[in-house]
């Protein structure tokens, strides 16, 4: 319970650095939250993750695992609405503005520009996330071997999450 601010405040700052997707925040959740408040470890926050990449729907509601080992159920929904709410408010406001501003000269350069920087976070989050979780041969194997079928063909990610899983169940036993 004596969690709860700390994972508010946490996850509400994660949510305006998710700009270009979740793993934008990966970085500085990793951080965060193994480092500094150590509510879980690094392999669990791979393992989160991993999770959230197989779920149907946003894959960064793994948070909400997060919330519920640090404090519990009221924990989940902390961080739930801290990390969602603030995003979806900047997300509405920036939508009306961005339409008002059709006719203004600069839109089309920031948006240009603004591309760019979310590749570069998410690149960033990639980074950080292979750290913790290509480890040997095996796990760099994997991790080539979903890029390539990712490049090449049009597949559902959960099958090739599915298929990796049950590579790794043989190759680590």
């Amino acid at each position: 319970m004596n969690q709860i601010p700390a994972l508010i405040r946490v996850f509400s700052y994660l949510s305006l650095l998710a700009i270009g997707g979740g793993m934008a925040a990966f970085p500085e959740m990793e951080y965060l939250s193994v480092d500094v408040h150590h509510w879980l470890t690094k392999a669990q926050l791979v393992h989160l993750y991993s999770i959230g990449q197989m779920s149907p729907g946003p894959n960064m509601m793994m948070i909400v695992a997060i919330g519920d080992w640090a404090a519990g159920a009221l924990g989940a929904l902390a961080v739930l609405v801290a990390f969602f709410l603030p995003t979806a408010l900047l997300t509405y406001g920036a939508g009306r503005g961005w339409k008002r501003l059709e006719s203004w000269p600069w839109r089309d350069s920031i948006q240009r520009g603004l591309a760019p920087v979310s590749i570069g976070l998410l690149l960033a989050g990639c980074y950080t996330m292979a750290k913790s979780a290509i480890f040997g041969v095996e796990t760099a194997a994997i991790a080539t071997g979903v890029i390539l079928i990712l490049l090449q063909y049009k597949i559902n990610p959960a099958l090739l999450v599915a298929a990796s899983a049950a590579v790794g169940y043989v190759s680590f036993r």
